[in-house]
């Protein structure tokens, strides 16, 4: 076991406590949903998943700080810096529709850099989670684990290629870009969120880019990638997340260098 196995078990039981909550709203029909300022829903299951971790966090790890994407930050109590960041649920635009590809994200922070990440999907009922050292495993709980890793494939034209959408490389100026490294692989589709990073990491598909996402987005999901032996950068080829507004590019690792030269921003290439 590492260090962070304490860490880990208590990242499970937040997760079991969200997917309670959130499998309970799901499709609910009284399920209430709002609009954010920047127009993006919010259900009443986001706002009840975070405040349960929260109230969780504060009785467990009374002294980390804490993130979470509704109800923004709780600076640490002690010295040496770590952070819980959460997403209650990742996919709110699927959830709110119907759509079972959604997810908690959960993951811990030492000085801004994620050394734990835990993604539990329950509508899928699959979970994943990863801690430094550790090796990535992948689910349907933590007793039922198995070590998940990415692909190998080394060549473009072999590649399962996975995006976010159109219409954000679109608005990053890349869309012709994206297009054409879609014509070069073996197939693409957009799965979007998190569950293109974990088929990523299970090497189910070998590249997911995004190019613009908040740090509760990505958190969770650059431990398990890197554990399962892929990398992450933002389009600058910094490690992911880099702080502020985000992007990424994860591979397998062996297409890392290839991709970063077709998507990554001028400074990465």
């Amino acid at each position: 076991m590492t260090g962070y196995a304490a860490d880990l078990a208590l990242a499970h039981l937040l997760a079991d406590a969200a997917d309670a909550i959130s499998t309970d709203r799901f499709r609910a029909l009284d399920l209430r949903v709002e609009s954010k300022p920047d127009l993006t829903p919010v259900s009443d299951a986001d706002t009840a998943v975070e405040r349960e971790i929260r109230a969780l966090l504060a009785e467990h790890r009374p002294g980390d700080g804490l993130l979470g994407e509704e109800y923004g930050e709780q600076p640490a109590a002690g010295p040496d810096g770590r952070r819980w960041v959460v997403d209650p649920i990742d996919g709110t635009k699927n959830f709110v529709r119907g759509v079972p590809v959604w997810a908690t994200l959960i993951a811990l922070l030492e000085s801004d850099r994620p050394v734990l990440g835990l993604v539990s999907a329950p509508a899928l009922g699959r979970r994943w989670w990863a801690a430094t050292g550790a090796g990535a495993y992948a689910g349907p709980d933590a007793a039922s684990g198995a070590p998940i890793r990415v692909s190998g494939v080394k060549d473009l034209a072999d590649a399962s290629f996975c995006y976010s959408s159109l219409t954000g490389w679109e608005s990053a100026g890349r869309l012709d870009a994206i297009l054409q490294v879609m014509r070069h692989t073996w197939r693409s589709r957009a799965y979007g969120d998190f569950y293109g990073y974990m088929l990523l990491a299970e090497g189910a598909l070998d590249v997911m880019v995004e190019p613009e996402l908040s740090l509760w987005d990505v958190a969770a999901l650059v431990p398990i990638v890197t554990e399962a032996g892929g990398t992450v950068t933002d389009r600058a080829g910094r490690p992911a997340p880099a702080g502020g507004e985000n992007s990424a590019i994860a591979t397998n690792g062996l297409l890392h260098a290839d991709i970063l030269e077709r998507l990554g921003e001028p400074a990465a290439r």
